[in-house]
């Protein structure tokens, strides 16, 4: 029976659900994978986890649709990003069955806790990889632990589908790069609270980051991608140093079959003043669209839309998103795995 909570008013932060499914690796071999309602984890003191930072996360959603189905999307790009992450800094990987095997476990056995239709909210999943063996020297753990957990989420942004004020923060960046251009890995958020921090006490929603080499091109905002439209073209950054969003990824698929141009290149900052519309992008965001940027060092001010509403591109691609995720519209793609 579904949960009685106030669905369409859940914040985006963490509510303790009934399991989370986890796995151990260790002896050159990973566990079967076990239930737990513990929301703790046992760990050694010297685990590579916490000296080495070797960890990597992921995030996807479920979604409750008109017909009652869960529909979880796109997991095998989820499960795909956190082998290369994991490989990247030398983590044992999660295989990819077993990885949509526990997503598919953990969405299951909580289904309680996965929002109504047309709550606008939707049951977040966090699948998450660190070492836990015990090490001094700076070496590859010999153990590892693979857990998900889920919660039910409202929107990232409490203004929801409504457009958002952005900072640009010149004097920090969201991580160092990671990997090259072919290869997809998930990056370190630690770096980006202080720029987050500094946006949210000046009343914006979110930073927005330039290239740490020469501070000329757009990276990504904080807690997702940029893109910008203009002359029926969709635009984001292409860069070694931002995440490989996966709801990018699916937005650029869309943005062709709805008859835009989309390019992923370099964006110098002079363009911010061209762009017709502009937005973040990723799991949490969704779509949330930008009504004002402000470079705090120079004082430059862009501004996009009109009468505080998202553009008509944005918004056409939002609502062909959301119909997929949802069950409203055919999946073309096969991005929609339907738990039963």
């Amino acid at each position: 029976m579904t949960k009685s909570l106030d669905w369409a008013n859940l914040p985006f932060k963490y509510m303790k659900t009934d399991y989370n499914v986890r796995s151990t690796w260790k002896n050159g071999k990973w566990g079967p994978l076990e239930l737990s309602d513990s929301e703790y984890i046992p760990m050694h003191i010297a685990a590579t986890c916490l000296h080495y930072g070797q960890e990597a996360f992921e995030g996807l959603k479920a979604y409750t649709g008109k017909d009652g189905k869960i529909r979880i999307f796109r997991p095998d790009a989820n499960a795909k990003r956190m082998i290369a992450t994991a490989e990247y800094i030398f983590m044992q990987p999660v295989p990819e069955e077993m990885f949509l095997e526990a997503v598919k476990i953990v969405v299951d056995k909580n289904r309680d806790w996965v929002p109504p239709y047309g709550s606008g909210a939707s049951l977040y999943i966090r699948p998450l990889l660190i070492g836990t063996g015990a090490r001094i020297g700076v070496q590859p753990s010999d153990e590892y632990t693979f857990i998900i957990l889920v919660a039910p989420t409202g929107p990232y942004f409490k203004e929801g589908f409504k457009p958002v004020s952005v900072m640009i923060d010149r004097d920090h960046d969201r991580a160092a790069p990671l990997g090259t251009g072919h290869i997809k890995v998930g990056g370190n958020y630690a770096a980006s609270l202080i720029s987050i921090d500094l946006a949210h006490k000046g009343g914006y929603a979110a930073s927005l980051y330039l290239d740490s080499g020469s501070k000329k091109y757009i990276d990504e905002c904080g807690p997702a991608n940029f893109f910008g439209i203009k002359n029926d073209t969709y635009i984001t950054p292409y860069s070694h140093s931002i995440l490989p969003s996966i709801t990018n990824d699916s937005l650029c698929v869309l943005a062709k079959e709805m008859g835009l141009k989309v390019e992923r290149r370099k964006v110098p900052y002079e363009e911010l003043s061209t762009f017709e519309e502009a937005g973040e992008c990723g799991t949490a965001a969704v779509i949330t669209p930008i009504g004002k940027i402000f470079d705090a060092t120079t004082g430059d001010i862009f501004t996009y839309g009109k009468d505080g509403k998202p553009g008509p591109w944005s918004e056409k691609l939002y609502n062909r998103l959301r119909a997929i995720q949802y069950g409203d519209a055919e999946d073309p793609y096969g991005w929609v795995t339907i738990i039963d």
